[in-house]
C-alpha cells in the first residue's frame, strides 16, 4: 500500500492541476467528445451541430469520420478545397482546447476563427492558427491577407510593396517538434489583442495583433489539407 501512495499522489495532482489550468479560461460554453455513432458511412454526419464542406468542396463525398470516439477529418481525392468542419459559438475573448493527432510529417490542423457577419474580409476570415509537426504558424487574417482590399489586389497582381510588407507583420511563425501518430493537446486563448498557444503544457507562442481584438468571434472552422484527427473539443468564453 506505501508503494501505491506517491502514485496516487501523483494522480491527484495531476488532475487538480488539469481543473486548474481551465479555471481561468472562463465559463465552458461548448464541449464534444465525439462519443456517438453515425447513422451511415456515405455522407458526412458529425453531429451536435458541426458542419461540412463537403457538400460543396468534395463533390458529396465523404471528409469526416467518427471513429472510436474521436473524429478523423480527411480530404478526398475529388476535392478542390481543404476540408472544413465547423461549430457555431461566440466570444470575444476566450480559450479553444482540443486533442489532436497527425499521421504524417506533412500533415497539418488549421484552427480557423471567423465572423460571418463581417463583410469587409472574404468568407468572415478573423485569423488561424495552423499546427503542423514542425511548426505552428499564427495568423491574423482580418487586417492581414484576408482583407478584401489585399486580397482582391493580390489576384489582380496590383499589390503594393507596402501592402506586401504590411501583410507578412501579421502572421508568426514558431518552430516545434511533434510526434506523429500520437495524440497531443493545444490550447488557444484571445485576450484583447494577443494570441497564446500552448501544445503539451508547453508555451508554443504569442502573437500580438490588431484583429485578435475583433469584437465578435462567431464561428471555429477546424481546417485539414490532407488527415488529422480531433478529440476533446472545448470552449470557453471569458467575455
Amino acid at each position: 500500500m506505501r508503494k501505491l501512495l506517491p502514485i496516487c499522489a501523483l494522480l491527484l495532482v495531476a488532475n487538480l492541476s488539469t481543473r486548474a489550468d481551465s479555471d481561468h479560461f472562463g465559463n465552458l460554453i461548448f464541449e464534444d467528445t465525439f462519443d456517438r455513432n453515425e447513422s451511415q458511412e456515405l455522407k458526412d454526419e458529425p453531429g451536435n451541430e458541426w458542419t461540412t464542406s463537403s457538400d460543396k468542396t468534395a463533390k458529396g463525398h465523404k471528409e469526416v469520420d467518427l471513429q472510436d470516439g474521436h473524429m478523423y477529418i480527411y480530404t478526398h481525392a475529388e476535392a478542390n478545397h481543404a476540408t472544413s468542419v465547423r461549430h457555431a459559438f461566440e466570444f470575444k475573448d476566450g480559450t479553444l482546447g482540443l486533442r489532436f493527432k497527425l499521421d504524417d510529417v506533412d500533415d497539418t490542423l488549421t484552427l480557423n476563427f471567423a465572423d460571418m457577419d463581417l463583410k469587409t474580409v472574404w468568407a468572415g476570415h478573423l485569423f488561424k492558427v495552423t499546427i503542423g509537426t514542425n511548426e505552428t504558424k499564427i495568423t491574423d487574417q482580418k487586417t492581414g491577407e484576408m482583407d478584401l482590399k489585399i486580397r482582391d489586389a493580390r489576384k489582380e497582381n496590383t499589390l503594393s510593396d507596402k501592402q506586401m510588407a504590411m501583410v507578412s507583420k501579421k502572421s508568426k511563425t514558431f518552430e516545434h517538434n511533434l510526434t506523429t501518430k500520437q495524440w497531443h493537446q493545444v490550447y488557444v486563448t484571445i485576450e484583447g489583442d494577443e494570441l497564446h498557444c500552448t501544445i503539451n503544457n508547453k508555451q508554443v507562442g504569442s502573437f500580438q495583433s490588431e484583429g485578435f481584438a475583433h469584437e465578435t468571434k462567431g464561428l471555429l472552422r477546424l481546417l485539414v489539407a490532407k488527415n488529422a484527427y480531433v478529440d476533446d473539443v472545448k470552449i470557453w468564453r471569458k467575455e
